[in-house]
């Protein structure tokens, strides 16, 4: 007669400790598990491996005395870090890290916050028709070209434009926006809030719907007026996205268009309208330079990475999650 089995209270109360998985087959087991999510994620992951990931291998040249046509990646020779220094006596090339750095900063406290009150906005409104169609106003200029963009800020702002027209009519002279240096980082961060704050608004919106509504109704009832319920349940609320996404933009500090910059940099030069990408295009693309705008594109990814590790270790000091988490 085989002797009954014993089960401890910890078994019975369903708290023993669960079993270490054999060696060697615990990613196999996940692997039988997670198979749909994998084969979904596989036609992103060979983009990103083939845009991505295998082309970065070429930032070799960075190092090189890069010839294209007689030695190749394997046949030229390397110079280790003179085109890095090249690229710090460079005054162009200063100038591009300085705007850059001004228009990114500039962004970030006037335009960063845009999408956020927008979806505050959006996210009060009580009637469902009025929500829908605003949403429908303010997402449609994202998918504008920069041209369009452009065009439509030149007839509204340029020196016969809309604007200038009204201050002329009433006895005031004219200013032409879109060719004065001096006021240029405002015209493109007023061109970036047009065009893309509507649909940056989405991800907020999304946060905003997760939060449970019994909160607010808790809060109402306790006496909570509208700033109060703001303050103390939507914004924590949605800060776990707000850190997220400043972290993003930190590390995209250096990456602030070219089509825009491009597009206006007849009209007010290129002191105000170089930035970190159309320099790599005039120094190394256009010239033919392909190592010196390497080595110029690989100093802006490690700024980029640099950033974003730093940004997200002050996240985790600040309690949030971050990017990643090491937990």
């Amino acid at each position: 007669m085989t002797a009954p089995t014993i089960q401890s209270p910890a078994d019975a109360a369903g708290d023993a400790p669960p079993r270490a998985a054999k060696p060697g087959t615990h990613w196999r087991a996940r692997l039988r598990r997670d198979w749909p999510l994998v084969l979904m994620a596989a036609p992103m992951m060979l983009l990103v491996w083939g845009f991505w990931w295998i082309p970065a291998l070429g930032n070799v040249v960075a190092f090189q005395d890069y010839k294209p046509y007689t030695g190749g990646i394997f046949g030229s020779r390397l110079v280790g870090f003179t085109h890095f220094q090249m690229l710090f006596s460079d005054p162009d090339f200063l100038r591009a890290l300085v705007n850059t750095l001004s228009i990114t900063a500039f962004q970030l406290v006037f335009y960063f916050p845009v999408p956020i009150m927008l979806a505050l906005l959006l996210h009060s409104l009580t009637s469902a028709k009025l929500r829908s169609m605003l949403q429908s106003v303010v997402y449609l200029p994202y998918f504008f070209s920069w041209v369009l963009v452009i065009a439509i800020f030149q007839q509204m702002l340029g020196g016969a434009g809309l604007l200038n027209q009204l201050l002329r009519a009433g006895g005031f002279e004219g200013v032409d926006w879109m060719t004065d240096p001096d006021t240029f980082i405002l015209l493109v961060t007023s061109q970036a809030i047009w065009k893309d704050a509507g649909f940056g608004a989405i991800i907020f919106l999304a946060a905003l719907a997760a939060i449970d509504p019994n909160l607010y109704e808790a809060a109402a009832v306790d006496g909570a007026g509208r700033w109060r319920r703001l303050w103390h349940i939507t914004l924590p609320g949605i800060r776990p996205v707000i850190v997220l996404l400043l972290i993003l933009r930190l590390g995209d500090a250096l990456n602030v268009g070219f089509e825009q910059f491009f597009l206006q940099r007849s009209a007010v030069g290129s002191q105000a309208s170089e930035v970190f990408d159309t320099f790599v295009y005039y120094s190394g693309i256009r010239t033919g330079d392909f190592d010196y705008g390497a080595a110029a594109g690989l100093f802006k990814g490690v700024v980029g990475l640099v950033l974003i590790l730093a940004a997200n270790k002050a996240a985790h000091m600040m309690g949030e999650r971050g990017v990643y988490s090491k937990s």
